[in-house]
């Protein structure tokens, strides 16, 4: 089982920066794909940025390339979501989440969730 827990949301004006960090518990940590993904309020949730927890596969959507980074601290034991550039249409409830399969891609592939926390940008 992983236990995960994100921090760090709050509201931000375009253009800004932001950091959310997600505190991870658990067993086998290192056999992980971690990954955040966001729902705005009528939306379906979306994959953002995502990594292999030991290193590697980084992956990001084309709408936060180049603005959004997923970085790790193992001795924290924390997932990080760097955001910069911010913009209104980012506004989301963010998630950390973890796969056991490498190849995890979609929402429903994802087997650990934290509650998330929300980001607002303002215009």
């Amino acid at each position: 089982q992983v236990h995960m827990v994100e921090s760090g949301g709050g509201l931000v004006q375009a253009g800004g920066s932001l950091n959310l960090s997600c505190v991870i518990s658990g067993r086998a940590l290192s056999a992980l794909t971690m990954a955040w993904f966001r729902q705005g309020v009528g939306k379906e949730r979306e994959f953002t940025v995502g990594a292999a927890w030991a290193g590697g596969n980084n992956k990001a959507a084309d709408s936060v390339k180049g603005r959004f980074t997923i970085t790790r601290d193992y001795v924290k034991s924390t997932l990080y979501l760097h955001m910069k550039d911010l913009r209104p249409e980012d506004t989301a409830m963010y998630y950390c989440a973890a796969a056991k399969n490498w190849e995890a891609n979609d929402a429903g592939d994802y087997d650990f969730w934290g509650q998330g926390t929300q980001v607002t940008v303002s215009s």
